[in-house]
């Protein structure tokens, strides 16, 4: 459904996006994982094509976008990083504003907007001035004009910025539902856990370049352990990890607050050995569980910085 080819755009000396290439088929969530100022909001603006590259290209459904008013743009729904909508206005005066834009009026305006207002909960809110609304809600009517004229991409651009956790979970599972119906969703975000639960493939960008590209079992791969036992000590003070780091399969160990942690491999056929040698060590503990690296434990190992550090 979208193609995107070795994208690049420079200003002056900064290059902001430098080789991206990625697809997405129909029904898939592609999310653009990486700090601030990775290039993830470049990216997605050239796509829209709100930005022209200075060099590669963008096909949609196999074309490639030639005009501002090219036919195919109409295959795309953008919900920007800022929020696009008048505070005076109502919700429905803002839909009906955007509907416009698409040359949509009379009954099929008023039964497109009806059908937005209604998947992003905020039908009952439809008379309500926008000013009025929480900043959950104006996110969810910003997600509800994207979806106007049905397109069959939606770029997303961090759609959860500055929401509380009941409209960031509404939100989800708006875009689950239009994910059921076939669309194609492309996620930018610097949360973790938003790409762990919403995309099929996770491209991790970082200095406007694609340092991974991989669903999330794939990316879980590309680390040195698989798991990671957390054990909590009743006595953590008598250990120390380099006790643990010289046993066979140990790949990482941390001992913090009481608990250790180890990254293994196989825990089903390293963590027995790790327990038992605990125990004939007179190491006793009270709770085991384990736990399974996350994407921040990936971006760490590829970059070597942090997630969250933009710098």
């Amino acid at each position: 459904m979208l193609e995107v080819k070795k994208l690049a755009k420079r200003y002056g000396q900064l290059t902001a996006v430098d080789g991206i290439s990625f697809n997405a088929g129909r029904g898939q969530t592609i999310g653009l994982l990486g700090p601030n100022g990775a290039g993830k909001t470049t990216t997605v603006s050239i796509v829209a094509g709100l930005l022209q590259p200075d060099s590669g290209e963008v096909l949609i459904d196999g074309a490639k976008v030639t005009s501002d008013t090219d036919p195919v743009k109409l295959k795309i729904g953008l919900v920007p990083q800022d929020m696009a909508l008048y505070e005076e206005l109502s919700a429905r005066d803002n839909l009906t504003f955007f509907a416009a834009l698409y040359s949509l009026a009379g009954a099929k305006a008023r039964s497109a907007i009806d059908e937005a207002l209604k998947l992003v909960g905020l039908l009952d809110r439809a008379s309500y001035k926008v000013s009025t609304f929480s900043g959950g809600m104006k996110r969810r009517l910003n997600l509800a004009g994207a979806l106007l004229h049905d397109p069959e991409i939606l770029l997303l651009d961090e759609p959860t910025v500055g929401v509380d956790p009941q409209s960031r979970n509404a939100i989800f599972d708006n875009l689950e539902t239009l994910k059921k119906r076939g669309k194609t969703l492309i996620y930018t975000t610097h949360y973790m856990e938003e790409a762990e639960r919403l995309c099929d493939r996770i491209v991790i960008i970082d200095h406007g370049k694609i340092v991974a590209n991989d669903t999330l079992q794939g990316l879980h791969k590309l680390l040195p352990i698989s798991n990671v036992l957390a054990v909590e000590l009743d006595q953590p003070d008598r250990l120390k990890t380099q006790q643990i780091m010289e046993l066979p399969h140990v790949e990482t160990a941390e001992l913090k607050q009481g608990v250790l942690r180890v990254g293994v491999h196989n825990l089903s056929g390293d963590a027995p050995g790790l327990l038992r040698w605990l125990s004939d060590n007179g190491h006793t503990y009270h709770h085991v569980s384990s736990e399974q690296p996350d994407l921040e434990t990936v971006f760490l190992t590829l970059t070597g910085r942090s997630l969250r550090d933009s710098s």
